[in-house]
């Protein structure tokens, strides 16, 4: 529990610092205090992920540093137009933090290596400090050209995956993607995007951590005790990937609609055409929710959902209608 507070401690630290410096030792307190919660005694795989992890995130914090440092002595070491050159060093070590293309070959086999609930705070929490300070730093060239890149890498990447912790890993990638491109022109809307990927990530989880899932064909098998399994697991789904009148087509909607707004048509288009692949893992995922067995059960569940569970899944699938309500008040 001590590790846990200190982990929200250091990204609380990130978002509220004043200094670069400051942001740096946000993040180091972070990485310290999850590094314990990613292991495990009982399995040597989580500590493997964690070392991985760590590796990875020291390197990143490292070359932050040292490029916050030349920033801060440009004049003494460097020429002025060097200073956008730094900045997207900077940014690269953001996006190899998050696990963004094409720094992004780690995530994938990180999360592959960690049980559900550390997978859960590096595909939610984690990514939070970094993408607040990539909202100071807007270099939007080098921000399409990640876009694009991790849009359609993160799709071509997970079509034929059959582990659901890498697929969850590349969805992810995607959504990032999304939210990144929310920040070129209105930095809120990343933030609405963020707490509703959160939450609609965090259901998935739950369920699969509830029913000890971590394959496809696991998934098969385990979704054939109960419709409502099958009916919570296919409506968040169905969220993850946008469609309406779940509460993950909101963002989507007001993203494509600001991008076209700001005349970044290409970034919408690709955007859009590279939704279409996650799409299809999507419902390949869900396809066994619209088919019943015999020996299925019909009015009671094998495990009786708690009230947590069923809230949580009641807000994705009311979502939409919530989040345009909330609008109408302003």
């Amino acid at each position: 529990m001590l590790f846990f507070n200190t982990m929200i401690f250091g990204t609380f630290i990130t978002i509220c610092a004043y200094s670069w410096f400051s942001m740096w030792i946000g993040l180091e307190i972070n990485l310290l205090s999850i590094i314990p919660l990613l292991k495990s005694p009982s399995s040597l795989y989580p500590s493997e992920a964690s070392m991985k992890y760590f590796i990875v995130q020291s390197l990143a914090s490292t070359i932050l540093l040292f490029s916050v440092l030349m920033m801060s002595n440009l004049n003494e070491f460097l020429p002025q137009n060097s200073f956008l050159f730094l900045i997207i060093i900077l940014n690269s070590t953001l996006f190899m933090k998050i696990g963004m293309a094409p720094f992004h070959t780690w995530f994938p086999e990180v999360i592959e290596g960690l049980g559900w609930n550390t997978a859960m705070l590096l595909l939610t929490w984690q990514k939070l400090g970094p993408m607040i300070i990539l909202t100071y730093n807007l270099t939007a060239n080098f921000f399409v050209f990640i876009i694009i890149f991790s849009s359609l890498i993160s799709g071509v990447w997970g079509i034929n995956q059959v582990s659901l912790r890498k697929i969850l890993a590349y969805s992810s990638m995607n959504h990032m993607a999304w939210m990144l491109a929310s920040i070129l022109f209105l930095k809120m809307i990343w933030l609405m995007y963020f707490i509703i990927y959160s939450i609609i990530s965090i259901n998935i989880i739950v369920l699969f951590k509830y029913f000890n899932i971590f394959y496809l064909k696991q998934l098969f098998n385990s979704m054939n005790l109960s419709k409502m399994s099958k009916l919570f697991f296919m409506m968040n789904f169905l969220s993850l990937a946008g469609l309406p009148p779940f509460m993950g087509f909101m963002p989507k909607w007001l993203i494509t609609n600001n991008l076209i707004e700001n005349n970044f048509f290409t970034v919408s288009i690709i955007l859009i055409i590279s939704t279409l692949l996650p799409l299809f893992f999507y419902m390949r995922l869900t396809f066994s929710t619209f088919t019943f067995s015999a020996d299925e059960i019909l009015l009671k569940t094998a495990k009786n959902f708690n009230f947590s569970i069923t809230l949580m899944n009641f807000i994705s699938l009311s979502g939409l209608l919530i989040c345009t309500n909330i609008f109408n008040l302003f």
